[in-house]
């Protein structure tokens, strides 16, 4: 043993005390200047969900996705094209088929697909002239509020793959939804409703389901909220019977602090959402109802909707996402389905058409009476577009379009995009893009840039790397704004 160890044996509290003072003192004094909060505070419950800024000034505060789930028929809808209809029934040059693949058309029969010319009326509208056809009268009355983008691509051409693509930025299911990633980006100006509301309508739920509005390796306080649009908007939202508020309030408050505790223990931010989202729920207890209570709407505004209080519909759904907005809620997407027509562009197109046309004009006249469209983005389009050519099925022997990922149309309006503009378009056949290609990944860049987002430095580290909505790709596509 060194006289060193020896001389150790021998210290005391006061030999300490003596020679670090000036450390201890500091300590001291710190913990009386802070009443002592200075050490092992405890963890506090952050609001994942609080607002913040973005990369830089933004064009639009939120968005409003009315997502056409089955892909629309662009030839059906917007894109007139009169050498499709001069060529009507003609087989497919064979320049056009080769290298493609199609959801259910052999590019290697026998017998070449026909050329398919559409059997609806196309007028002008507006002062811009765009084309729109007979079935939505009410959106070619917006004609000048609203911006085509055409020629888009999408990468898969079967519906759950490409829904997964349009929604998350990949064909693979797991990915956080670009409503997630706006959150994640901007949290929420609503301190009472959820940040991402989704809202359904159509026969039945969209292809992919939960994955469309998940939050994938994001945190959970990101995921999209289903909405219904009548009775309790979330499912056993409401204080069950025999319990009352000041009973609620207690239970929430004893299992907050229970969380806390945990929280401290093991440093899991996830128990910061689960405390964030007890708080949500209860005071959506309140606001849920009052948003869901259309009886304050005036007459006109029901009207101009097409909305019926308390009914399932796509109208009621398009009203109430205006009132979410309203009520600072980042991101609101309605998927509306039915839209795919392999069999028969007849009375089932005209049936969903008559569904959307007119709440989806009231929706932009609605938001831009009340000085919302400026701030609010609006997006309209489905995950793929629809075949220049027909497509026959034995069933019924009646002709549709098949699924087309080469070139589709969307349109936006709000949000600091140039009113009445179209972007890009497609050959004479509407087959292919013509000028600048754009695609999904571009669609994206585009929306979060105009939120005030770079969409390369929206990234969240996971699995080893830094994954983003646009992946490796995407492109702001300038040409939108204003």
């Amino acid at each position: 043993m060194t006289e060193e160890d020896l001389q150790l044996q021998f210290e005391t509290r006061r030999h300490f005390f003596s020679r670090c003072g000036l450390g201890l003192g500091k300590a001291a004094l710190l913990s009386l200047m802070t009443d002592g909060k200075a050490f092992a505070a405890p963890p506090a419950a952050v609001n994942p969900m609080a607002p913040h800024p973005g990369h830089f000034p933004a064009k639009a505060k939120n968005v409003i996705y009315l997502f056409m789930a089955g892909a629309p028929s662009q030839f059906e809808l917007f894109d007139y094209k009169p050498e499709l209809q001069k060529y009507h029934n003609k087989p497919v040059p064979d320049s056009m088929m080769a290298g493609k693949r199609f959801a259910f058309m052999d590019t290697f029969a026998k017998e070449r697909p026909k050329l398919l010319g559409t059997t609806r009326n196309f007028k002008q509208y507006g002062q811009t002239g765009a084309w729109f056809s007979e079935l939505i009268p009410n959106i070619a009355s917006i004609s000048d509020e609203i911006t085509f983008v055409k020629g888009l691509a999408a990468e898969n051409f079967n519906h759950g793959p490409a829904k997964c693509y349009a929604n998350t930025g990949s064909t693979r299911f797991g990915r956080p939804s670009m409503g997630s990633w706006i959150t994640y980006g901007l949290g929420s100006e609503s301190a009472d409703l959820p940040g991402f509301v989704v809202l359904q309508s159509g026969p039945r739920g969209p292809r992919g389901g939960a994955a469309l509005w998940s939050s994938g390796f994001l945190p959970t306080a990101h995921q999209g909220v289903p909405f219904r649009s009548g009775g309790d908007p979330i499912l056993d939202l409401s204080r069950p019977q025999g319990v009352d508020a000041q009973i609620q309030r207690e239970t929430i408050d004893a299992i907050r602090d229970l969380n806390l505790s945990q929280m401290a223990e093991s440093g899991d931010p996830e128990i910061s959402t689960r405390v964030a989202s007890y708080e949500m729920a209860y005071k959506m207890q309140t606001s849920g109802p009052e948003l869901i209570d259309f009886s304050k709407e005036s007459k006109e505004t029901l009207e101009m909707y097409g909305a019926v209080p308390g009914q399932a519909s796509y109208a009621n759904n398009c009203l109430l996402a205006r009132r979410l907005i309203e009520r600072g809620v980042r991101f609101v997407q309605l998927y509306h389905t039915d839209w795919d027509h392999h069999f028969d562009l007849g009375q089932p197109l005209e049936q969903v058409t008559r569904e959307i046309d007119k709440a989806s004009a009231a929706l932009v006249r609605d938001l831009k009476q009340r000085g919302l469209l400026k701030d609010t983005l609006v997006v309209w389009g489905g995950e793929f577009g629809r075949t220049p050519m027909g497509e026959v099925r034995e069933v019924g022997g009646k002709t549709g379009r098949n699924h087309h990922i080469d070139a589709f149309t969307i349109w936006m309006a709000g949000g600091g995009v140039k009113p009445g503009a179209q972007i890009g378009d497609t050959d004479e056949f509407g087959f292919s893009p013509t000028g600048d290609k754009m695609d999904v990944h571009d669609l994206h860049a585009t929306m979060l840039h105009m939120l005030g987002l770079d969409h390369q430095k929206l990234t969240f580290k996971f699995q080893g790397r830094n994954f983003r909505l646009t992946d490796v790709a995407g492109n702001v596509i300038t040409k939108l704004f204003a």
